[in-house]
């Protein structure tokens, strides 16, 4: 049985994102691979895989249904994985499937390796290691001094808030193969160019009582004033549209399985849950509604229930735009 891996490097930039190439050739199926080959923390790694049938391949009358799996390896363990879902193709003989997974904001240098798993039926399981390159990147810190508002709702322990953050939690961490919205690079969802926190940012809390907590903040904050149109940075469906304590008026959509956009402080919204919109769609106005200290605008990205970069998302991360 002839089988050659070969791998092959682009020179196509799409802003932030290199595209790699890969291939793999046999007697019962051909692989063609597209993926971002630097790994670096706060980002995705998306790999699409077109799976075509060479013209000398013999038919069976059922033809087993194509599986893959994508890993993060570190020192060869596993630290992420999520399987392939299929995306629509009218061409015989030839299927296509993506799959992403984050790469923690946390990552720390160490000897981290891409591995695909593909089966094309039972007996028939290859895996390969996609050439890839680790990049750091540094985070700033942040100490926000809160008052008697904030800082009730930073430690608010209420059985609600609770409730609030299992049902979100529940969400993002949901991934339903055949919810496939959109493979367009997103957009960002105001026209504001002013930031004040981006996602990563190291964040201590300090309280009124003189207590302090740390933690990551998840998204990026537009600084922008209380009634300012928030779009939609891509099609999807509302699964998330009502007020949070911690977060007030919330809007989630839902663009790929697994991949969720959120809007937080909003003023006011204009979808609800279960609406389908558009890429550009209005969603409401913000506000400082939650835990705020003044107007502002934070869109987060969620990959299979970790925050990722939005930035990487304006990119040609499907790779679909060629």
């Amino acid at each position: 049985m002839k089988k050659i891996l070969i791998v092959i490097f682009c020179l196509l930039q799409f802003s932030f994102i290199f595209a790699a190439s890969a291939k793999y050739e046999s007697e019962n199926y051909n692989l063609n691979i597209r993926y971002n080959d630097v790994i670096t923390p706060g980002d995705a790694i998306f790999v699409k895989m077109n799976i075509s049938v060479p013209k000398n391949h013999k038919k069976t009358k059922t033809e087993p249904e194509k599986k893959a799996t994508l890993q993060l390896l570190q020192d060869k363990k596993v630290i992420e994985s999520a399987p392939f879902y299929h995306l629509k193709n009218k061409k015989t003989n030839y299927t296509e499937m993506l799959c992403g997974i984050p790469v923690s904001l946390w990552l720390k240098e160490g000897n981290y390796s891409i591995k695909v798993i593909y089966a094309d039926s039972d007996s028939d399981i290859k895996e390969f290691i996609l050439p890839s390159k680790l990049e750091m990147r540094t985070f700033p810190e942040e100490i926000l001094k809160l008052d008697e508002r904030n800082t009730s709702i930073k430690t608010d322990n209420s059985p609600e808030r609770a409730a609030q953050i299992d049902k979100l939690n529940n969400i993002l961490f949901t991934t339903m193969p055949s919810d496939i919205f959109s493979l367009k690079k997103f957009t960002t969802p105001t026209e504001s160019q002013r930031y004040t926190a981006y996602c990563g940012d190291r964040r201590t809390y300090v309280y009124t009582n003189g207590k302090s907590s740390t933690s990551l903040h998840y998204g990026n904050d537009y600084g922008v004033p209380t009634g300012t149109e928030v779009h939609s940075c891509a099609a999807g469906k509302v699964v998330l549209a009502e007020s949070r304590i911690s977060t007030g008026w919330s809007v989630v959509v839902e663009h790929l399985p697994g991949l969720y956009s959120l809007y937080y402080h909003m003023n006011e919204l204009s979808v609800k849950e279960g609406d389908m919109v558009t890429q550009g769609q209005l969603l409401g106005k913000s506000g400082a509604t939650g835990l705020a200290t003044g107007p502002h605008l934070h869109w987060e990205v969620r990959l299979n229930g970790s925050a990722v970069r939005p930035e990487f998302f304006l990119n040609n991360f499907t790779f679909e735009e060629d």
